[in-house]
């Protein structure tokens, strides 16, 4: 008896809930068509692959009618076998049989499609699910695509299906923007839809904690219906009261058992874990969660700027002995030999992220599954062992040792690897700080975390004066509570403290600690009477608090007698073999020295400071010298010169990113620029148009470093030794330009962009600041108006065009003609105002910008298969 193969799609349900994945459905159908044999969805639960493939077969199926089946493997056990994996198919795609055939024989059959002429023609298969079965469906998928040449099989699955020729498609979480879209669309289902900016914002807020994650944004609005949104959001504290891991979507029928709950979807992998696959994971708990920057997250470099590396976790959660387990314990132990590979196989069941970079690969566990794994790691608390306060104190001690070991050695070339290091370890170094507070007897870890931080210049290039002042003064309490006190730590952090007090412009704090370091180190009320008259004297202070005493002297009081309390600072370095520290006292010498009229001093103390640190091939504290210098060139009539050691060291600092020290270098050019115009006055023979051009340079630049002073947060009224100059400079800039021309040109830098360094791009020259103005310095209004006149196609075809796509392969895109594309160029240029499409970027919304990106990404790509 014959029987009639099915010839018509068998295809999923297709919710109409669908948001985002374009880059993802590109490539998916783009894969179809060429055709590949296996395309695997890979992600963890609930990402939305099934989802994903729903939507690019139904699309697929749409536009060449090519027969779709479905099989979903998520109700069979663990292990299941060949047979089980067989039957499972063919009961999905082969539905009723009266033939007698095998199953198989039946199964091939039916996914087995010809021409009219007898030719193989291709069919798609999905296999929805099959990490819990992987052994036996890599089995039978093979031997399907060895029987049907025609069929292309779409699997999902938390692991590869490991197929020679399979190829792999990544399904990131949501971009912000997409999750909060979807997250309103389930509070409207919930009866609870989003009302207002307020809501939209915590809704965001939400989907961040939840890392953008289509099923936990919709178990978080399942909520909704009884708690309000700012209810949710507490909820979500990744930490020991967190109860994401209690949420369910309250139904009874449609869902399927292992998504109906958070602590249900993490679960259904964590069981398909060995045991000491199971360890690890809920060791990593103590580390800090990261994120996945999936498309449109605007994360930027901080994306990069996560994750641990292998030596942290090796050390972290290994067993000290290296041995399987404890002498005469049943527990179980890790041997550090064997962790990478423990850690591959996690992040294969994608319950462990990684991120690579060009010189890194780092490893983190997303919020949910840190909140998941330390639930787990509380329960394996026995009598003898409290595991997390156990993997804790070793976390602590780890951070300690690497932040103390960078601080001593970034003296040098390696300094940039010190600090990349220091801000991907940002989180982790936090945690250790904060966990040294309350574990007994630890805080000792976390102020010496704090004062090698500071040591690092951390407060400067990550984080806030702000948040270091706040650990270091937490730590600082609790060490005075141990018996005996760390009395030299804790002068060393005081004087830390007066530093980054006086940063904060706050010169009355920065005394009170200052005195309080002088209690420390001289207990004898006698021998510290009057110690502020005693500036010429050494009586005895630590190196440090000598240099924190010089930097409260020529800041907050424009005092030259800083000059002695730095170079008694730089001797006592010196007998220490701080070298760095030495250099930067030596260099703080040469400024004080340079603004009190002592500029033979200065410059010889400048010069020495740049040769012993351009020697130890250390930018920074090079950059720093050059700045002394520039400063002394100034003072003793060399301007000139004075310019051009000052774009050396601003190169350095704008390439850094550090822009709190390339603030003072761009204030030292106001100062090298005034002083040309006033020597070429004095002189007899000034320019009037030269005088106006660095007249126009020194407001340009004084309204950017304003608009930089305030994103930084500093208060020049703190510094008085800058105000001064700064005011003076200005003040011959006005003279020059008169009052409304300042103004102006003053106006044109404060709308600088400091996160883009502009400031210090016009400093060093390498921005034209007529060719910026002409090219749309402009209020966000003016570019949000001139993009909102483009109709919706005109801003899809405009954000192609902005990631560099050729007409033709936006055409394709889209499925438009070329010459529609043509057409539509012409109108987005003409409604723009400008004359060339590379100026389009300049007008993109910032949420069209994340599909820009994305895009950007596969044109090259998707063109070559278009040649093809």
């Amino acid at each position: 008896m014959s029987v009639t193969r099915h010839s018509h799609a068998t295809e999923a349900p297709e919710p109409n809930d669908f948001v985002g994945r374009g880059a993802e459905l590109d490539k998916i159908v783009t894969m179809l068509l060429r055709p590949t044999r296996l395309v695997t969805l890979i992600g963890p639960g609930g990402i939305g692959k099934t989802r994903l493939a729903s939507e690019a077969v139904g699309r697929y199926h749409r536009a060449r009618h090519i027969p779709v089946r479905w099989v979903r493997l998520a109700r069979l056990a663990k292990g299941s076998d060949v047979t089980a994996i067989e039957d499972a198919v063919a009961e999905s795609v082969v539905g009723t049989d009266f033939s007698g055939r095998s199953a198989w024989n039946a199964l091939v059959d039916a996914v087995t499609e010809v021409d009219a002429v007898g030719r193989p023609v291709q069919s798609v298969l999905v296999v929805d699910n099959c990490e819990h079965v992987l052994d036996a469906v890599s089995i039978v998928i093979a031997r399907l695509l060895e029987a049907t040449p025609g069929l292309s099989v779409l699997a999902t699955s938390r692991e590869p299906i490991r197929w020679v020729d399979e190829q792999l498609v990544m399904v990131p979480p949501l971009s912000p923007s997409q999750a909060v879209t979807f997250f309103g669309q389930r509070a409207e289902l919930a009866g609870r839809p989003l009302v207002g900016d307020d809501q939209i914002t915590t809704a965001a807020a939400i989907c961040r904690h939840l890392h953008n994650h289509p099923l936990y944004i919709r178990l978080a609005a399942a909520r909704l219906v009884d708690q309000p949104l700012a209810t949710i959001l507490q909820e979500l504290s990744g930490a020991e009261d967190d109860q994401r891991m209690r949420w369910s979507d309250g139904l009874r029928v449609g869902a399927e058992p292992r998504h109906r709950g958070v602590e249900d979807v993490i679960a259904w992998s964590y069981d398909l874990c060995a045991d000491k696959e199971r360890l690890l994971f809920d060791r990593l708990s103590v580390f800090a969660a990261g994120y996945d920057s999936g498309p449109g997250d605007d994360g930027g470099d901080a994306a990069n700027d996560q994750g641990v590396d292998l030596e942290a976790i090796e050390v972290v959660c290994c067993d000290e002995a290296d041995v399987e387990a404890e002498p005469g314990s049943m527990r179980l132990g890790l041997a550090r030999d064997e962790i990478e590979d423990l850690l591959e196989h996690l992040i294969e069941r994608s319950l462990v992220s990684v991120r690579i970079t060009p010189t890194a690969t780092r490893y983190f566990l997303l919020e949910t599954l840190r909140v998941f794994a330390a639930q787990r790691l509380r329960e394996r608390t026995d009598v003898e062992s409290d595991e997390p306060e156990r993997l804790a104190a070793r976390h602590r001690r780890y951070y300690r040792d690497k932040v103390s070991a960078a601080a001593a050695q970034c003296f040098g070339p390696a300094e940039y690897d010190y600090l990349n290091w220091t801000v991907a370890a940002w989180d982790n170094i936090l945690i250790a700080i904060e966990g040294s507070t309350a574990a007994p007897g630890q805080s000792v870890h976390g102020l010496e975390i704090c004062i090698g931080l500071f040591a690092l210049r951390m407060p400067w290039l990550k984080g806030s004066f702000r948040e270091i002042r706040l650990w270091t003064d937490r730590t600082l309490a609790a060490t005075r509570a141990l018996d005996p006190q760390p009395a030299e730590l804790q002068t060393h952090a005081l004087a830390v403290l007066v530093w980054v007090a006086l940063n904060q412009g706050k010169p009355e704090d920065a005394e009170r600690m200052l005195d309080e370091c002088v209690r420390l180190c001289l207990p004898d009320p006698d021998s510290r009477a009057n110690w502020r008259r005693s500036v010429e004297t050494d009586i005895g202070l630590p190196a440090h608090v000598e240099l924190a005493w010089g930097m409260e002297l020529i800041l907050a009081h424009d005092d030259s007698a800083a000059t002695a309390t730095f170079l008694r600072a730089r001797d006592k370095f010196e007998h220490l073999g701080e070298t760095r520290a030495a250099v930067t006292a030596e260099t703080f010498a040469a400024i004080s020295a340079a603004v009190s009229g002592a500029t033979t001093l200065a410059r010889e103390l400048a010069e020495h400071a740049l040769e012993v640190a351009t020697a130890a091939e250390a930018p920074q504290a090079t950059s720093w010298a050059q700045m002394a210098l520039a400063i002394t060139l100034t003072k003793s009539g060399n301007p000139a010169a004075a310019l051009d050691v000052g774009r050396a060291a601003l190169t350095y600092q704008y390439r850094s990113g550090d822009q709190w020290s390339a603030l003072w270098m761009v204030q030292a050019r106001m100062w090298s620029l005034a002083r040309l115009i006033t020597d070429s006055v004095g002189a007899g023979n000034a320019d009037r148009d030269e005088s106006v051009v660095l007249a126009t340079e020194i407001s340009r630049l004084a309204g950017g470093a304003a608009t930089l002073r305030g994103r930084l947060g500093l208060e020049l009224e703190g510094f008085r030794l800058f105000a001064a100059e700064n005011d003076q400079a200005v003040a011959i800039s006005r003279q020059v330009l008169g009052t409304s021309a300042y103004a102006a040109a003053q106006s044109q830098g404060s709308r600088l962009r400091p996160e883009s360094a502009e400031v210090q791009r016009l400093a060093l020259g390498t921005l034209s600041m007529d060719e910026h103005v002409a090219a749309g310095l402009h209020d966000a209004g003016d570019t949000e108006s001139a993009w909102g006149t483009l109709t919706v196609a005109e801003q899809e075809v405009a954000t192609l065009a902005a990631a560099q796509w050729t007409n033709s392969a936006i055409a394709a895109r889209r499925g438009n003609s070329v010459r529609t594309v043509d057409a539509q160029i012409t109108a987005i240029l003409r409604k723009l105002m400008i004359s060339s499409r590379h100026d389009i970027i300049r007008f993109v919304s910032a949420d069209s910008v994340d599909d820009a990106a994305a895009a950007s990404q596969h044109r090259v790509w998707t063109a070559t298969y278009m040649e093809k």
